[in-house]
């Protein structure tokens, strides 16, 4: 088994460290919205009860609308880290019992495995190749579309991507869907910051994709990622899979019936709120004199070689921010609640000693 990946969010250990109390520190680790939406009206029964099917129905309703996903009614799911976990699932339920060259053909439009590849547009979200690594698939890290070949039974991209950023046009991931598809493969386009920018997604042409499969995230853009809620959306046979792996009662009725309310309402509210965050913390990198590299709405990506000390001088001032073991010169920082915490991590940045 492949060890574990150090993610954003772990307050608990970094004030194990250095001190303080969790509560007292200034988390920019994560890509979540820090201005959480008020929580609608949740009946008492979604508590009471275990998640009946019409909560489920509506919370996929009222997906397909907020996402455009047109006939495709999104899979409600607890994260999509749970149906990343499942992929390498999805691609060896196409395996023929007894072939021992690795070689199948495609029948009934299931997926078809000529080998044991996969390819993730990499540097990414650490998750996808430790799925698939785990699961004994031979792992291609490729930094350009172009690389990805018939030999890949499945790739991934994220788009927009973390932590750098990097947005490919929708018809450069439309001709790849199909070449994965001529190859009996699939494409998994993970859409998990994309909500600030609704025109990036192809949410709305996959029903017209069938061989892309798309998560979306819910908390991170509503910041409620205690909530664990994302969607899939992809063709019927692929969810009923994912639905059928992932077993009763997967998502709970508070999410469901939260998802339910607030995919319906009017957003434009936290796109403007998010926007201001970012220009709020654009603003303080600027004028610390780091250099912006890249990002998305939801987080800022600081290339400096001196990142590993500015990492530890902002703990020591009990400000966690991102770092990556694969590139030590790269700091991604999160957006800020308020100006007092702009004004708190300038004031930390400007002590750091250059």
């Amino acid at each position: 088994m492949s060890a574990p990946i150090v993610h954003g969010g772990g307050i608990t250990a970094a004030a194990a460290t250095f001190g303080g109390r969790p509560d007292d520190w200034l988390d920019l680790s994560t890509g979540i919205n820090p201005c959480p939406v008020a929580l609608p009206d949740i009946p008492a029964r979604a508590w009471h009860r275990l998640p009946d099917r019409h909560l489920v129905d509506e919370a996929r309703r009222a997906a397909r609308d907020h996402y455009g996903s047109g006939e495709i009614l999104p899979l409600p799911v607890p994260g999509t880290q749970s149906v990343i976990q499942l992929l390498p699932h999805l691609v060896e339920a196409g395996r023929l019992v007894g072939v021992t060259d690795n070689r199948v053909a495609v029948t009934d439009n299931k997926v078809a495995v000529t080998d044991n590849k996969v390819a993730v547009v990499s540097p990414t979200y650490g998750e996808y190749a430790r799925a698939f690594a785990s699961a004994g698939f031979a792992v291609d890290a490729i930094d350009d579309i172009a690389a990805i070949g018939a030999g890949h039974r499945l790739a991934v991209v994220v788009n927009p991507n973390n932590p750098d950023g990097l947005i490919w046009p929708t018809e450069t991931l439309i001709a790849l869907h199909d070449k994965m598809k001529s190859a009996n493969g699939f494409l998994v386009v993970d859409e998990a910051f994309g909500d600030t920018d609704p025109a990036l997604s192809l949410a709305f042409r996959a029903p017209r994709l069938p061989n892309l499969i798309i998560f979306r995230s819910f908390g991170k853009f509503f910041g409620l990622a205690g909530l664990r809620l994302g969607f899939a959306i992809a063709r019927d046979d692929i969810l009923e899979r994912f639905e059928d792996w992932l077993g009763p009662w997967a998502v709970s009725g508070p999410a469901l019936s939260i998802a339910g309310s607030l995919l319906r309402s009017d957003v434009s509210p936290i796109r403007g709120r998010i926007d201001e965050r970012n220009a709020g913390l654009h603003a303080v990198l600027k004028g610390s004199g780091l250099q912006i590299s890249g990002g998305t709405a939801l987080f800022t990506l600081v290339a400096d070689p001196r990142a590993g000390d500015i990492y530890t001088h902002l703990c020591r001032h009990h400000i966690l921010v991102r770092k990556f073991d694969y590139a030590p010169d790269w700091l991604r920082f999160g957006l800020t609640p308020d100006p007092a915490a702009d004004r708190r991590l300038g004031e930390a940045l400007q002590r750091f000693e250059r």
